[in-house]
C-alpha cells in the first residue's frame, strides 16, 4: 500500500528497495537519515531508550514543530502496525 502511494508520489524504486539498507546507501539526504534513525529508535524504544545522539539529530534536521510532527507519525504508524499483527490483518492484494 505504502510503496504503490510512494512510487505513485514519485520516489523511486531504487529507494525504496534500498530502504532496509539507508544506513549504507547515499540515496538519502541528511534529514531523512535523521529521520529514519528517530524512527528505527521509537519503534525499538526497549532496546535503545531513543539515544540521545538520534534525538539530536533529529533536532537539527527538524524544527520543533516538525519533530513533535514526525514523532507523532511514527507513533500512529507503529500503532496501526500493532493492530495489523495483533488482528491478523492481510497485506492488501493487487
Amino acid at each position: 500500500m505504502h510503496s504503490a502511494d510512494a512510487l505513485k508520489a514519485g520516489e523511486t524504486p531504487q529507494r525504496l528497495l534500498l530502504l532496509s539498507a539507508w544506513r549504507e546507501s547515499s540515496l538519502y539526504t541528511a534529514q531523512e537519515r535523521a529521520a529514519l534513525a528517530w524512527t528505527e529508535a521509537l519503534t525499538l524504544l526497549p532496546q535503545t531508550g531513543a539515544p540521545d545522539p538520534d534525538y539530536a539529530a533529529a533536532a537539527e534536521q527538524f524544527s520543533p514543530a516538525e519533530l513533535v510532527a514526525v514523532t507523532t507519525l511514527v507513533g500512529m504508524i507503529n500503532l496501526w502496525n500493532r493492530l495489523g499483527v495483533g488482528f491478523r490483518l492481510d497485506h492488501p492484494r493487487g
